[in-house]
């Protein structure tokens, strides 16, 4: 794909700041303690949705109202950040939207979607089921389908990794987690358009190893998803869009497991008292992974707290672990 220039970049990031200021990294003492190295997290948690893809929802629907100035909604299949995502924009533009979720899906991700407008439906039992059900509604109803993965989407996601390269220039690696893959590509759009050399590795769920069999393989491999902590990396279906960049440009793809998942979240609550979703807490949990089997001996290393769209009851019980 087309990957977004600096140009593209910092004409995404003057929409983004148009409702929201960059969000800020900090080298916590008690992390690095924790990795034994250098470590910069990048708080998307901050933002006003508590995750990351709100930059991309900003700025594709910008786009598609220039576009397409008489489009009539919106609809968009989510497992919760991408549907906030999308309701916060289509709220500030006044676009009607609707929202599908599987079933089971966070109750309050629910909350916040239906909090910022969304019309939210409930239809299958994974993401792809409610992929699939959103795109037979856009034929049903007119409305257009905001995918999970495009390239506004990457220009709007990468103002934050800009922020953060541009903050710490110096990062060795940074590890990015990988859901449809669009923050991946927009880690490799704003490293390229720095002209940097940093590592990027990629983080998946080893409950749903779809990239990073994809990867090992050098093609498109579906694998079932059963993770019941990190649901942002639920995917059952690389994107084929998105997973050309990720084949190109991931220095690895290693997996995490929910056990190591929920001891990253703990570990960030306990060393700068944020909250981490899942998801939020995964590159945290790779680094922990691959610091214990010596591979980052010496790195200063980026990581995103991507998300902390966490439900009350399952951080209190991974808390009560410690």
């Amino acid at each position: 794909m087309h990957l977004p220039t600096l140009a593209d970049i910092e004409h995404a990031a003057t929409l983004v700041y148009g409702a929201m200021p960059p969000t800020p990294q900090y080298s916590w003492p008690l992390l690095d303690e924790a990795l034994g190295l250098e470590a910069w997290i990048k708080h998307e948690n901050h933002l006003p949705t508590g995750a990351f893809k709100v930059r991309g929802g900003l700025v594709y629907l910008d786009a598609l109202l220039r576009r397409q100035p008489d489009v009539l909604g919106v609809i968009a299949a989510t497992r919760g950040n991408h549907g906030q995502s999308i309701a916060f924009a289509a709220r500030r533009l006044g676009l009607p939207v609707t929202i599908v979720v599987p079933h089971g899906n966070s109750l309050e991700k629910n909350a916040a979607m239906r909090a910022f407008g969304a019309t939210l439906i409930e239809h299958g039992q994974e993401f792809q089921e409610a992929r699939e059900h959103a795109i037979a509604l856009v034929a049903r109803e007119g409305l257009h389908m905001v995918p999970s993965y495009h390239a506004d989407l990457v220009a709007g996601v990468a103002t934050g990794w800009l922020e953060l390269l541009r903050a710490q220039p110096g990062l060795d690696t940074l590890l990015v987690p990988i859901g449809q893959g669009s923050s991946f590509c927009a880690a490799v759009a704003a490293r390229n358009a720095l002209g940097l050399e940093t590592r990027l590795i990629g983080v998946v769920s080893a409950h749903a190893l779809g990239y990073q069999l994809s990867f090992q393989s050098g093609h498109a491999v579906e694998s079932p998803v059963s993770t019941v902590v990190a649901d942002g990396l639920a995917c059952r279906v690389p994107d084929p869009t998105s997973l050309p960049v990720v084949l190109e440009y991931a220095d690895a793809v290693v997996a995490v497991t929910d056990a190591e998942v929920e001891g990253a979240m703990r570990v960030l609550y306990r060393c700068t008292h944020n909250l981490a979703e899942g998801a939020g807490a995964a590159a945290l949990a790779a680094a922990l992974q691959l610091r214990a089997a010596g591979r980052l001996e010496g790195q200063r290393i980026g990581l995103p707290l991507s998300g902390g769209n966490v439900d009350a009851a399952m951080f209190a019980r991974v808390l009560g672990a410690f």
